[in-house]
């Protein structure tokens, strides 16, 4: 029997992924043109499956992939009580980024998380309603915000740029994932001195709830000491 590996399917992330993986002695390649979501490997250990990276933590989450490739802010937003669910198998080094939250540069007073807990109180007392923060990533901000003491806000769901979203005027604040800041900056936005929520990478994971009779965990390890992840 093989293992079910997801891996994202286009862009920098796929190719980084393959190089990775080929590095390693597992060869990965795409099976026909780049319309084509079908890949195949070198190795028969593997059943190489290509899906969207934001849909590879909920199929490691339900079971239907043993393996599967993602950034660890995906997995960490996308399925709830993860830890359970699934464990990293090894941090592959490439597509860091850090998930954090920033305000406005012109918000001189507004330096820390503190900060910007009075911020939301004041906001809501002139206002009449609370302080928006616009993100993709609801699950992570809200838990960072509680375990933080931050309250009196409300997030706005960002689909598009996020970084945009202030000068647009559909936020104040925003929780965002970035490589630089650069993008932030560029949009007069500063990152809180102790808003870091997550530095995230390309992770391999494993599904704790897959199917893993004795001939697939053999192959497991067989793929852990090929890779170096004993």
């Amino acid at each position: 029997m093989t293992l079910r590996l997801g891996l994202p399917s286009k862009g920098r992330l796929m190719e980084e992924t393959f190089a990775w993986f080929a590095a390693r002695g597992v060869p990965l390649e795409r099976d026909g043109g780049e319309r084509t979501y079908a890949a195949r490997s070198g190795w028969d250990g593997i059943e190489p499956v290509l899906l969207s990276a934001g849909e590879i933590p909920a199929a490691l989450g339900a079971g239907r992939l043993h393996l599967g490739v993602t950034g660890t802010d995906l997995l960490r937003e996308k399925l709830a009580s993860w830890e359970s669910r699934a464990e990293v198998l090894a941090p592959m080094g490439f597509g860091r980024a850090d998930v954090v939250i920033a305000v406005p540069d012109f918000w001189v007073d507004v330096r820390s998380l503190d900060d910007l807990d009075a911020a939301c109180a004041a906001f809501r007392r002139d206002h009449g309603h609370r302080l928006r923060i616009a993100t993709k990533y609801h699950r992570l901000t809200r838990d960072f915000l509680r375990r933080h003491g931050v309250a009196d806000y409300v997030l706005v769901d960002s689909q598009g740029a996020t970084e945009g979203t202030v000068k647009a005027e559909a936020a104040e604040a925003v929780a965002d994932i970035t490589s630089t800041g650069e993008t932030l900056r560029a949009n007069g936005l500063r990152i809180l001195s102790d808003g870091l929520i997550l530095q995230s990478e390309a992770t391999l994971f494993r599904s704790l709830v897959a199917p893993w009779d004795a001939e697939r965990l053999a192959a497991l390890e067989v793929l852990r000491h090929r890779i170096g992840a004993v």
